[in-house]
């Protein structure tokens, strides 16, 4: 167990005032299942914005190890074509799961541009990809895991194990 403690709510206010920089009139928000998803989905409430959910299942490149997830959590309701696009998600490490994002994003249509933002970016990048904005940036051993959860209530809180 790690000794990390990272407020995971003051950070959401944090990622809010990020992502409201990266605004542009034309931008929707599409959560990377599942931490993510309940990120974008209090943020475009927060801000008044179009958002969506996408799933990194079918483009994942460990799913001989994994096993094949339930793909069924993409759900972009709103035309992606020429649109700015903002993912969001909790947790950025090797970039694995962004990658398999964007293939999966792809499949919907062209989007004008692709940023992405997240609440925490613990490094350990194995792909060129860094977000463009981030609420905050730990370190941990590899071997350790953080995970978003959320409560009945809505709040945000982490898990390290």
């Amino acid at each position: 167990m790690s000794d990390l403690k990272l407020d995971a709510e003051a950070l959401y206010l944090e990622l809010k005032r990020g992502v409201q920089r990266l605004l542009t009139p034309d931008t929707a928000l599409v959560g990377i299942w599942s931490g993510g998803a309940w990120l974008a989905e209090r943020l475009a409430t927060d801000l008044g914005l179009a958002s969506g959910t996408i799933s990194s299942a079918l483009h994942r490149d460990d799913f001989g190890s994994r096993g094949l997830a339930k793909a069924d959590h993409t759900t972009l309701p709103f035309d992606v074509n020429g649109r700015d696009i903002l993912l969001i998600d909790d947790v950025l490490y090797t970039g694995r799961t962004t990658r398999a994002v964007l293939n999966e994003l792809f499949d919907f249509g062209r989007p004008a541009r692709v940023q992405l933002a997240v609440l925490v970016d613990r490094g350990g990048r194995q792909l060129p990809i860094e977000p463009a904005f981030s609420a905050a940036r730990v370190t941990l051993d590899a071997g350790q895991s953080l995970r978003l959860a959320r409560a009945d209530d809505g709040r945000f809180r982490f898990e390290v194990k």
